[in-house]
Order: C-alpha cells, then sequence, then structure tokens
C-alpha cells in the first residue's frame, strides 16, 4: 500500500483544478478594499482632528503615520499567519479585529482626545495588515506564469484609500461625522460574512506546520527578501505616504484653491491611478519580465517627485503629474510581487510577502514624517522632503539595475 506522502508530491506535480479562481481573488480584493478602507480613516478626516484638537503639523504627521506604522509591521505577522492558517480565516480576522480600532478612532474624535486618537490610530493599523494575507491567497489560484497578473487583480484593493478619501469626507458631511465611522464598521462586518461562507483556499495550498518566528526568521535568510523589501518601500511606501499625506500637502501648498472636500477628491484620484496601473505592472512583469517593469517605474517616480517640488500652480498640470506619479508608483508595486514568486520556495511566499509589505508600509510610515518635519514655513515648502524622495528613488533606480530578473515558469 503506498505512503501518503508520494501521492501529495503526485497530486502537486498534476495540474490542479484552479477553476474559479478568479471569484476568489475579486472576494479577496474586496475584503482588501474594506480593510484599506478602514485603515485610512483618519486621514481624509484630518482636518477636522487639526482643527478641533489645535494640533500643529508635527502632531499631525503622527497622529497619520500611527495605522500606517502598526500596519507595516504586523503584516509580518498576518503573512506568516496565513501560511498556517489560510486566507479564508485570516480575511475574516483582520476584518473583525479591525472593527473596535474603527469605533475608538470615532470616539476619539468625539470627545476631542489626542492621546485616544493615537490609541485608535495605533489599532486601525490592523486591517492594514489585509494586504499580505492576500498576496499569497491569490498566487496560489493562479498558474505561476499569471501569478503577476493574479496579484496584481488583488493589489486593486488598494482602491480602498481612494474609496476613504472620496466618500469618507462626503459622508461626514452627509449624515455626520460618528454615522460615517458606523457605516465603515458596518461594510467589515458585512464583509467578513461574505469572506467566512464565499471563500476558499486554492487545491495547491498547503498549511505550513512551522512555527512563527523560524518562519519569519527564514523568510529573512532569503536575499530576495531583502532586495523586494529595500524596492517594495519605494513603491508601495511613496503610495501609501502620498495616499495619507496628500491632503495635507494639498491644503497647505494650494490653500487658495482647494478645500478639505476638493483635496479628497484628489487624492481618490491619485489612488486610483495607482490602483488600475498596478495589475498592468503584474501583466507585463509576466511578460516583460519585473525588473524591465520595475526599472521604468522607478525612473517615473525620480521624475515626477522632481516636478512636484517645483510646485507648479494648482490645475491641469500639477494633477497630470501626481497621476503620473501614482501610475509609476502602481506599475513598481505589480512587478516587484511579480517578482517575489518565482524567487521565492513556496512554503515561504507568505512570510516573504509579509515582510515585504511591512517594508512597503514602514516606507510609507517615515515621509509622513519627513514632510511635517521638513516643512518650511516661511517658504511654504515642502522641498526638502520632495528631493529625499528623488534621491532615494534614484538609489533604487540604481540598486534594481543591478539585480538578476527572474522570469516565471511557463
Amino acid at each position: 500500500m503506498p505512503t501518503s506522502t508520494p501521492v501529495t508530491e503526485t497530486s502537486r506535480s498534476e495540474s490542479p483544478d484552479l477553476r474559479g479562481g478568479l471569484g476568489q481573488v475579486i472576494i479577496a480584493t474586496i475584503a482588501s478594499t474594506v480593510g484599506f478602507w478602514a485603515w485610512m480613516a483618519i486621514a481624509p478626516l484630518q482636518n477636522i482632528y487639526a482643527e478641533e484638537m489645535g494640533l500643529d503639523q508635527g502632531r499631525i504627521s503622527i497622529m497619520l503615520a500611527m495605522p500606517v506604522l502598526v500596519g507595516a509591521l504586523g503584516r509580518i505577522v498576518a503573512g506568516a499567519m496565513t501560511d498556517r492558517f489560510g486566507g479564508r480565516k485570516m480575511f475574516a480576522a483582520i476584518l473583525l479585529l479591525g472593527v473596535p480600532a474603527v469605533l475608538l478612532v470615532a470616539v476619539a474624535g468625539l470627545i476631542g482626545s489626542y492621546p485616544l486618537l493615537l490609541l485608535g490610530g495605533f489599532v486601525l493599523g490592523i486591517p492594514g495588515t489585509i494586504f499580505a494575507v492576500g498576496i499569497p491567497f491569490s498566487s496560489a489560484w493562479f498558474p505561476a506564469r499569471q501569478r503577476g497578473l493574479a496579484t496584481g487583480i488583488f493589489g486593486m484593493g488598494m482602491i480602498g484609500t481612494a474609496v476613504s478619501a472620496f466618500f469618507t469626507p462626503r459622508l461626514a458631511e452627509w449624515i455626520g461625522y460618528f454615522p460615517t465611522h458606523l457605516v465603515i464598521v458596518g461594510a467589515m462586518v458585512v464583509c467578513a460574512v461574505v469572506v467566512w461562507f464565499g471563500m476558499r483556499e486554492s487545491p495547491v495550498w498547503r498549511s505550513s506546520r512551522e512555527r512563527l518566528v523560524p518562519k519569519v526568521t527564514g523568510a529573512l535568510k532569503l536575499l530576495i527578501t531583502w532586495e523586494m523589501s529595500f524596492l517594495y518601500a519605494i513603491v508601495f511606501g511613496g503610495f501609501v505616504a502620498f495616499s495619507t499625506y496628500l491632503p495635507k500637502y494639498l491644503l497647505t501648498i494650494y490653500s487658495d484653491d482647494v478645500d478639505p472636500v476638493g483635496a479628497g477628491t484628489r487624492t481618490a484620484l491619485f489612488a486610483a491611478a495607482a490602483v488600475i496601473a498596478r495589475p498592468i505592472g503584474g501583466v507585463l512583469a509576466d511578460r516583460l519580465g519585473p525588473k524591465a517593469v520595475s526599472l521604468v517605474s522607478l525612473a517615473g517616480i525620480v521624475v515626477t517627485a522632481y516636478g512636484v517640488g517645483q510646485q507648479p500652480p494648482e490645475g491641469v498640470l500639477t494633477g497630470v503629474v501626481f497621476l503620473l506619479m501614482a501610475a509609476a508608483m502602481g506599475l513598481g508595486m505589480g512587478a516587484v510581487f511579480a517578482w517575489i514568486g518565482p524567487s521565492t520556495p513556496p512554503d515561504k511566499v507568505g512570510a516573504v510577502t509579509g515582510v515585504v509589505a511591512a517594508a512597503g508600509g514602514l516606507g510609507g510610515y517615515f515621509p509622513p514624517l519627513v514632510m511635517g518635519a521638513t516643512y518650511h514655513a516661511d517658504s511654504g515648502s515642502y522641498a526638502l522632503g520632495l528631493w529625499l524622495l528623488v534621491l532615494v528613488g534614484s538609489v533604487a533606480l540604481v540598486v534594481a539595475g543591478m539585480l538578476r530578473d527572474a522570469r516565471p515558469k511557463k
């Protein structure tokens, strides 16, 4: 009688039945959208907090950065736990655990407590970890040659930042501050129910029984983890930073032309451009290789960051520059995760994804602090912070050019 091991190995070598994979990835994308909406709940209403609590540039920056920090570091744990428990359980858990965080932020704003708002922002990082769950889940539902497409589709869940930027301030005007947060909570609960009853694991997925710490340590020993972490810190970190800080930037630099709702609309368009570009980056990486797409992305970020630093007059030119920057970041996000799949052992994809996603989140944590710290009140300029982005992007461009490409197996 044959043992179970040869049967398992044989089943893995055969073509698995991945029918329904697109539907599963779409459910994951919707869950990610809601998670990102909750994660970015503070930024669109920052003007309300600043006025009611009398916050200066520094305290606003800390307030905006808090959810990003926790969401970043938590992705390491979420990615490794996804290898153990699977995407279905992790998606549902993260959405439900995010509910108290949104309510805490709502109460903090209601009573005007800055310390409580920081605590709420800290816990609000939980929904931000959802990204590290979806990458391994989505990758497992597509063959290797299409994983750039799979992760690109899932990555469109970043549209949650656009949803937050566009709808949150409008909902606050239409139905009030506290009811707006109840709407977000309701969306999270409904989505968790849909995930629990509608989501299933890929037939190729296998639970990893390796303990969390050794698993993360194993991921950190892989060179690909560090290489992709650096690149993702630029492309995704830049996206998170601008999605978080752009309303404040616009209201400061273009105060005579932009109101809070208008700033939210522009931020939503910025996020939408990155979301649309992300699956394109994944598809192009599948066809051309992730290295070429990453180089184009980083070059675009450097050029557009320089353009933004010139502070062109509010209007079409400014809008185009920001949209091109967002598109460049989206292409890079799709390319980086297409790079990870062919370069990583299958049992470590979740852990590596978690570390890389954490690096991307950390890349979004520091820029708002830097922007607040380098703001020149006399000249009304963030030029120094933008020049730092140009410098770091240029270094990343050189590093990416030195890396070995990774084409998915046909």
